[in-house]
């Protein structure tokens, strides 16, 4: 059964982020490969006192222009591909969701 993966990621993070994904086995559909969705939007939060962000200081809500990236993998794999999301994410907390798939 497959999986679909649903994670928001700044701009310039997005290659890298989505190259890591796919060698950990995510963005297969069939015989195609290196599937993935994205579009824009603008993710919001506010680090706490013992937070390193990436984007802006703790205690202060920041405002980021994030893209949300959607792909597939098989839920055998769910391991090594949140692995190398969260290796490959810039964010010390990436948002991200994990939905079966019919």
């Amino acid at each position: 059964m497959n999986r679909k993966l649903v994670v928001f990621v700044p701009r310039e993070a997005l290659a890298k982020v989505r190259e890591a994904l796919f060698a950990a086995g995510a963005g297969s559909i069939g015989d195609y490969e290196h599937c993935s969705w994205y579009t824009e939007g603008t993710g919001t939060f506010l680090g706490g006192a013992a937070t390193s962000p990436s984007v802006g200081e703790p205690g202060r809500e920041e405002r980021v222009a994030e893209l949300r990236l959607e792909t597939v993998f098989p839920a055998e794999l769910q391991d090594q591909v949140l692995a190398a999301l969260r290796d490959a994410h810039p964010y010390e907390e990436p948002a991200f969701d994990v939905y079966e798939r019919l």
